[in-house]
């Protein structure tokens, strides 16, 4: 049987230039010029580090920072002097009006046996009783205080004014007992076991090695959950809050800064998230709520030309979120109703507009909803939705006749973004990913990013890529959350949650609003260029058709050899697509005519287009 020939473009398009090529592209791992240094490197020792594993050997104690000072004994009531001695241990601000937080203590087993402690953290009540009664006790010979649960982490601490020592603070692991305790505990403490682990099983040294990269890179110490380790990044680049001094008094009290997110149920009605009774209020009236999310389960039918194709090519974004935050206007101040709204795109807002009668492009999904089809009628449309088809649709925004307006409106991301992006760039360049590879040297080096072997510095990196991504994600998830496991009650969790500073879910939509419209533009410019046309996408991830299990084909550049600016683009940046999968257009077309999305085929098949195992690995029959 001879293989098709390559289809000529379903639609008309200007000729794609081919891809400059400048040799034989090699995997680039740390051994590159322009990657980043070690994040364990340091120009100079600092007065106080973030976070240190405290270990125990035939000569004493031992910290994995050589000059950091040791306890002067092996007794609890020795180790609890030691904590209250102003240890050179903390979190130190990254602004002028922020807070230092607490520094980290990691104990190893062997430190928890020379201290009389479990090896494990005990199971019953009882013992757990037991256990807590030995610390507090030992803690209250020098003055200090215990919280109140005892588990894998733990906060000791000393009153201002209290015997033994000055005020202090410090948060306590113990290291072995990680992935061990309550649901709760398990799950509050799931970002410090996955620092912790190699080979499967806790380790205090690595998770202090790694908690210094992660505060070096980030700012913050990982929270309980990636969301709100996001919140706290954010509150530290852009505190709420800055002490003023009574001019009469002279007494210092805590007051909002000017700009500050405000705490309390702000929402609006038509965005105030899937749990919120004002939601379900408008959704009983059958009216309409703000629905901007990531394209959801988009397709098309396959033309004959696609269907002809050897393979389905998935190319999915990196890091999409972060493309977009860093300059976008975002509502700090709470939304006003407004009628007769007057457009202005510089305001982040809610617009009620109907895009209904707005000529799009058929291939394409419809920018402006979420599963790509064209809407019945007027919705509500956060500002990017509402730019974008006035720009390249040509909506008239006079028929705009009402919108929820921010009395505010703010960069809010700038510093976050910043921050985060950096240190994502910087983890994946130690893992030889970085920004100007070309095409198919960034393909090489993605296919291999993961196999660390045993490289401790790379091992280091993959962890703490895993972690950013999740913080960014969670970060922007967590300005409506549901809290749906912890928080049962609706009462409870509006009290809990809802009234919080960060539960702004006009913040998301807009924020969804701006990555799936990038999207978008950078379909169509694509589309407009090469011909080539996604025949479904479903969040970041977009399927093309193509001749060769590769998604070189679908690049253009520039006659300087630069890829076209707006289009498709392989790398690592944020905004830039990796490949994540090759199907066999017979799959593709099998599903598609079952009534399936492709998209659940993607972790079947690697980007050689043959299948993978639930490990990731090719089967043994296929292999054979």
């Amino acid at each position: 049987m001879t293989e098709p020939e390559a289809a000529p473009p379903r639609h008309p398009a200007a000729p794609r230039r081919p891809a400059p090529y400048r040799g034989t592209p090699t995997r680039a791992r740390r051994t590159t010029p322009t990657a980043r240094p070690s994040t364990r490197a340091a120009a100079a020792p600092p007065r106080r580090w973030p976070a240190v594993a405290l270990d125990i050997g035939p000569e004493g104690w031992q910290l994995d920072i050589p000059q950091f000072p040791a306890p002067a004994g092996t007794k609890l009531t020795d180790w609890f002097a030691w904590l209250g001695t102003g240890l050179p241990v903390r979190v130190d601000r990254v602004h002028d009006a922020g807070r230092n937080g607490d520094g980290i203590i990691c104990l190893s087993a062997s430190a928890l046996k020379a201290l009389g402690l479990p090896a494990n953290l005990p199971t019953t009540d009882k013992s757990r009783a037991q256990l807590y009664k030995k610390l507090t006790t030992a803690a209250a010979g020098v003055g200090m205080e215990l919280s109140e649960e005892v588990g894998p982490t733990m906060h000791a601490f000393r009153r201002k004014g209290a015997p033994g020592g000055p005020k202090t603070s410090v948060r306590i692991v113990f290291t072995p007992w990680l992935g061990q305790g309550s649901e709760k505990q398990k799950a509050t403490n799931d970002q410090a076991a996955r620092l912790a682990s190699v080979a499967g099983q806790p380790d205090a040294a690595a998770l202090a090695r790694r908690t210094r990269a992660y505060v070096a890179q980030i700012g913050v110490a990982p929270g309980s959950t990636p969301a709100t380790t996001g919140m706290l990044l954010l509150d530290a680049v852009r505190p709420r809050e800055h002490w003023v001094q009574d001019e009469e008094s002279g007494e210092w009290s805590s007051q909002l800064r000017d700009g500050a997110l405000p705490s309390g149920d702000i929402c609006v009605p038509p965005a105030a998230g899937a749990r919120h009774p004002l939601t379900r209020d408008l959704q009983q009236k059958n009216e309409a709520v703000c629905q901007e999310e990531d394209f959801k389960f988009w397709a098309r039918p396959l033309t004959e030309n696609e269907k002809a194709m050897p393979y389905a090519v998935v190319v999915d974004t990196c890091a999409s979120y972060l493309a977009v935050t860093e300059s976008l206007r975002l509502p700090a101040g709470p939304l006003k109703h407004h009628t007769n709204a007057v457009w202005d795109p510089k305001v982040s807002a809610l617009w009620w507009c109907d895009f209904s009668q707005i000529a799009v492009d058929e291939d394409l999904p419809h920018p402006a909803s979420f599963d790509g089809q064209p809407p019945q009628g007027p919705g509500w449309y956060a500002t990017p939705t509402v730019a974008y088809m006035v720009t390249e649709y040509g909506y008239n925004p006079a028929e705009i006749t009402e919108g929820y307006l921010s009395t505010h409106t703010v960069p809010l991301l700038k510093e976050w973004t910043g921050r985060v992006r950096a240190s994502y760039k910087q983890a994946y360049a130690e893992l030889g990913l970085f920004d100007g590879q070309d095409p198919q040297e960034f393909l090489d080096a993605y296919a291999a990013h993961k196999q660390t072997g045993d490289d401790p510095d790379a091992v280091d990196a993959l962890v703490l890529a895993t972690l950013i991504k999740e913080l960014y994600k969670g970060g922007i998830g967590k300005w409506t959350d549901r809290a749906r496991k912890s928080i049962e009650d609706d009462e409870v969790w509006l009290k809990k949650i809802v009234a919080k500073w960060h539960y702004r879910p006009e913040i998301r939509f807009t924020i969804i609003a701006a990555a799936r419209i990038a999207a978008h533009r950078r379909m169509r410019k694509t589309f407009k260029l090469t011909g080539r046309v996604p025949f479904a996408v479903n969040v970041d991830a977009s399927f093309y058709a193509a001749m060769e299990p590769t998604p070189l084909e679908l690049l253009i550049f520039t006659d300087a050899g630069k890829p076209e600016p707006g289009t498709l683009r392989l790398g690592i940046a944020p905004g830039s697509s990796k490949h994540e999968a090759s199907i066999p257009m017979d799959a593709v077309v099998e599903a598609m005519d079952a009534g399936d999305h492709p998209s659940r085929l993607t972790h079947h098949y690697g980007t050689d287009g043959q299948p993978v195992g639930d490990d990731g690995q090719t089967p043994p029959e296929e292999a054979a």
